[in-house]
């Protein structure tokens, strides 16, 4: 019989990307979460209050206020996230019969097999609609269960690890194009700012990028700003390709947008692409917002612009 062991504040705050002061705020206005005290009198959280807090994020990245949500129960919130995120999604009704079939086999700790399965998916799909209609969709169900605490921490690392080694692979089997006889380029240097550890969206769009022959630049995640700036410079990089999760504060995202746009080469464009609620509301300017399926159509746009501003 397996014993959960209950999460300090700091473990909370990296998990559901909820601040320790908002924490503190909502336990002192709401009653909620109301944590239990460790041996040395320190805040410790039961693994339901940590599951009711993920679904009470997802509400918030949603539009919902704290104050309206707070109070229900998890499968309360379950229901109502659920109900929120169907309307806008295309792919609520599942892109793909076999999905859960994934699902199954992630969570039986069957990996090699759930390896196979994804390889053998690539090959027969595409790698463009591979990443569109499977790993894009999939990595949602995986996080819908891990918020409401039907996939355990370590089972999602487990599907992540498998699904990027599946892509690594894909992409760098992709043949190199000969970009001095034809398009441009172009290069995209692919990162995340150091509060975004999350990267298997990045993976996905540098897939994307590849299967239409930019020539990719990955930094992997966690670069800090001066960093990326110093990288995209020495790399004359065309495009920085940025990946946001829910997890990161909108607005430390959209300051951090507009700083590095006055810091980056005029010419460089910010493509910025995930889940996270400043690139739904408001982003800054200058900086091209781009969902996995746009950025075949924003490649092809580029070049023509490129083209265009040459002629």
């Amino acid at each position: 019989m397996s014993v959960t062991i209950p999460s300090t504040i700091s473990d909370v705050e990296r998990d559901t990307g909820l601040a320790k002061e908002t924490l503190r705020v909502w336990e002192r206005r709401y009653a909620f979460p109301h944590p239990e005290r460790d041996t040395f009198g320190e805040r410790v959280y039961p693994n339901e209050q940590v599951v009711k807090l993920r679904l009470i994020k997802r509400l918030i990245d949603l539009g919902y206020r704290p104050g309206k949500v707070i109070g229900y129960t998890a499968d309360e919130l379950q229901a109502l996230a659920q109900k929120a995120a169907a309307g806008p999604r295309p792919d609520a009704a599942g892109p793909h019969p076999e999905l859960h079939a994934y699902i199954e086999l992630c969570k039986n700790h069957q990996m090699e097999a759930f390896r196979r399965k994804l390889s053998q998916a690539m090959l027969v799909m595409g790698l463009k609609n591979f990443v569109t209609s499977l790993v894009a969709p999939l990595a949602t169900l995986v996080g819908e269960a891990w918020a409401c605490g039907q996939f355990a921490v370590f089972e999602e690392h487990l599907f992540a690890e498998s699904v990027q080694i599946v892509l690594r692979s894909a992409v760098f089997s992709v043949p190199q194009v000969n970009h001095s006889s034809g398009a441009p380029r172009p290069r995209v240097l692919l990162t995340t700012l150091p509060q975004e550890r999350h990267g298997l969206g990045l993976l996905m769009a540098e897939a994307m990028f590849a299967a239409e022959g930019a020539h990719c630049i990955p930094l992997g995640v966690q670069t800090p700003l001066p960093d990326i700036v110093e990288g995209a410079r020495a790399m004359q990089a065309d495009i920085v390709a940025l990946s946001f999760s829910t997890n990161m504060n909108p607005r430390h995202v959209h300051d951090s947008l507009r700083e590095l746009r006055t810091r980056l080469p005029e010419a460089a464009e910010i493509w910025a692409g995930g889940n996270n609620l400043a690139l739904r509301k408001r982003a800054p300017n200058d900086v091209t917002v781009c969902a996995l399926e746009e950025i075949c159509a924003a490649v092809a746009n580029w070049r023509q612009r490129q083209r265009q501003a040459a002629s």
